[in-house]
């Protein structure tokens, strides 16, 4: 992978890369995930499109530091700077979980422009964040030091449950890995620590100033993000397209790709 050196941010490194050719095309991945979730349906696309795929600062090959800003605020920013270092005017983007709310701030916020977008299910509505995810965030600091095999067994729980269908062995370690080592399980807590509701009720009101094509993906048997929040957030955004995976949990790339994969090159080549 590439890297974008982030002054903005205390000099934070953004792992990217880039495959294809043709029109530009980014996704955003979510938390506690890595581009390489996407990477299998991303790559589909290279033949029509130039891919490009990012780890957030904190996630996955990007820089993990004691002190670090993963909030989506910043994750935001980095975005819009990122895709201002790439040279990009109207990317299409397509985003997972965290990555809604990133991509719709750098749009918001920050002068980003699209050509479209792509929500698949995403953290955009009130209320988000599970009962163990505000028991982690209120306590990350405990957590943070629980022994590494103590660490490792409640991540791979804790991923394990985003999925509808059982996790393949290596499906499974590919997203249990970045957050394992002293780094890893440091980052993994600072991201749920720095997670905050805040950042999306302060989009939240200007959803119906989303004036590029939109479609909203979801899978009906997500457990994270129930599926009533496709319904409202399609509400919320002007002229969008709503599109129901079935039997698909949260990690719908996963439990679905053929099907979502489907959904995004109709989007894409409509």
């Amino acid at each position: 992978m590439e890297v974008f050196d982030w002054q903005g941010k205390h000099g934070q490194q953004v792992r990217w890369s880039r495959q294809g050719a043709g029109p530009p095309l980014v996704f955003c991945h979510g938390t506690p995930w890595s581009s390489k979730l996407w990477e299998p349906i991303a790559s589909t696309f290279a033949q029509d499109f130039t891919v490009y795929l990012w780890d957030m600062p904190g996630y996955g090959s990007s820089t993990m530091a004691d002190g670090q800003d993963v909030s989506l605020a910043a994750q935001g920013e980095t975005f819009a700077a990122l895709l201002d270092h790439w040279g990009l005017e109207e990317p299409d983007v397509v985003a997972h979980d965290y990555g809604g709310a990133v991509s719709l701030r750098a749009f918001l916020l920050h002068g980003a422009a699209y050509r479209s977008l792509a929500l698949v299910d995403v953290v955009a509505l009130a209320p988000w964040g599970s009962e163990f995810f505000r028991l982690v965030a209120e306590n990350a600091d405990v957590f943070a030091q629980l022994p590494p095999n103590l660490h490792e067994a409640l991540v791979r729980e804790y991923i394990a449950g985003a999925a509808h269908r059982p996790l393949s062995a290596e499906a499974h370690d590919m997203l249990v890995t970045p957050w394992l080592g002293s780094s890893g399980q440091a980052a993994f807590y600072r991201q749920i620590a720095q997670a905050d509701q805040r950042y999306t009720d302060e989009i939240e009101p200007r959803y119906r100033d989303v004036s590029v094509p939109t479609l909203v993906v979801w899978g009906t048997e997500d457990t994270w993000i129930p599926v009533d929040r496709a319904h409202r957030l399609a509400g919320m955004i002007p002229g969008a397209g709503l599109e129901l995976v079935r039997s698909a949990g949260h990690l719908i790339q996963l439990d679905a790709p053929e099907a979502l994969t489907a959904s995004l090159h109709r989007w894409l080549a409509r």
